[in-house]
């Protein structure tokens, strides 16, 4: 009864900043990626409700990078605040190793491997796929770009239009004239007092609803043009083609493949899209799986660099450890770029990397749990300290430099 009473006491110290640091990270990461859309979007006068689509596609990715860091975090942050109020000194006097307290750490490792590989295995692959088709759809034109007011747009191959004003979210337009010249030579021009977009049966053709205007018609074979005036007066615009998206893991895109379509590319001995396309494949699969694993060995990282040195309340040891998982994240990627030219042999470079992360991991744990009077922090305080004397006494030096060359001025 005490040890599931102490797990659920860990638990919930764990999970209050494990989320809150996927949540910030994960709305820091969308917040500078939303205004880059919304700049994208207007220039391609498309929608602006296409944006929320876009960063919905995102949020995977961005939500994949901050698992590491929100486990790191979580953990780190809760056992560094049992170390500072005693509390973990009374679980260790009670006989709670620190092997018993790992489990409810590794429980949300666990947690967290299992959404990383969905994330990373699975979803992340088809929202890439569908923010390049949004991208894509947005680039020709088939979400609807919008009317510039003032300005002459073509709206079909054939025909320009120009709105003095636009209305209701460009539902009433206002002040409208309309040229249109088709193959044969023959021309109409339109201005009217209103109009309205309206869809017909025909995906291809829309309908342009004119109110209160006059329109010409003129062809070589009238000896003069022709002037109607109307209340009412419907033209057909047929809409340019559109280009269709390519098909998704078409071997243009890796991210585009999901974990046993990777494998699946990676073992074909005949590949349709080429030995280099193959080899960035294989590469991005063991970059994938170790994703997935390195969840595993944060527990470790996180407990050791939590707990500070007696009588110290340092916070040395989170920004060490965010250094020293920064670090190998950039490590990996560049080790997945190498992979894929040919430089370095892909599992190699990838798992050989991840073991020495792992193994730095394990033996911050073991100096903390089987050194007496083992302190990781410790280690890394007084090899920082070394490193901080030059400086200090750099600092020193050119501070009395300063006096005596104001000193000899004045």
């Amino acid at each position: 009864m005490l040890a599931a009473r102490l797990d659920r006491y860990i638990a919930r110290l764990i999970a209050l900043p494990l989320l809150g640091t996927l949540v910030v990270a994960a709305m820091l990461l969308l917040l500078d990626k939303m205004l880059r859309l919304f700049d994208f979007v207007v220039n391609e006068g498309g929608p602006v409700s296409v944006v929320w689509r876009m960063l919905g596609n995102v949020f995977p990715q961005y939500l994949g990078l901050g698992i590491p860091v929100g486990l790191l975090l979580g953990i780190l942050l809760a056992f560094r605040g049992l170390a500072l109020s005693s509390e973990l000194d009374a679980m260790r006097a009670v006989g709670v190793s620190y092997l018993r307290m790992l489990r409810v750490p590794y429980l949300y490792a666990l947690a967290m491997g299992a959404m990383t590989l969905g994330i990373v295995g699975f979803i992340q692959p088809i929202t890439q796929y569908t923010y390049e088709a949004l991208e894509f759809e947005l680039r020709s034109g088939a979400l609807g770009a919008t009317i510039d007011v003032g300005a002459f747009v073509p709206v079909a191959e054939d025909t320009i239009l120009r709105v003095e004003e636009s209305r209701e979210s460009g539902s009433d337009l206002r002040g409208i004239f309309l040229h249109t010249q088709r193959a044969d030579g023959r021309t109409a021009t339109a201005t009217a007092e209103r109009g309205q977009f309206l869809s017909t049966d025909d995906p291809d053709v829309i309908l342009l609803r004119l109110e209160e205007g006059v329109i010409v018609h003129d062809a070589a074979e009238f000896p003069e043009p022709r002037v109607l005036s109307f209340q009412n007066y419907d033209l057909a615009v047929p809409l340019p083609r559109i280009d269709v998206f390519r098909a998704r893991a078409d071997g243009a895109d890796d991210q585009e493949f999901t974990l046993p379509e990777l494998w699946q590319a990676s073992a074909d001995p005949n590949p349709s899209f080429g030995a280099a396309n193959q080899r960035a494949i294989e590469a991005n699969l063991h970059r994938r799986l170790v994703q997935i694993v390195v969840v595993l060995v944060i527990p470790l990282l996180a407990l050791a660099l939590a707990v500070p040195a007696k009588r110290s309340s340092s916070a040395l040891g989170v920004f060490a450890a965010l250094i020293i998982l920064v670090v190998y994240n950039e490590i990996s990627e560049t080790a997945e770029r190498a992979g894929a030219a040919g430089d370095i042999p892909i599992a190699l470079s990838q798992w050989a990397s991840f073991a020495a992360f792992a193994a730095l991991c394990g033996w911050f744990f073991y100096v903390l749990a089987f050194k007496p009077a083992g302190q990781p922090i410790g280690m890394l305080e007084s090899a920082f300290t070394q490193l901080a004397k030059p400086i200090k006494k750099l600092w020193r030096f050119v501070r009395r430099k300063t006096h005596r060359m104001q000193a000899t001025s004045s």
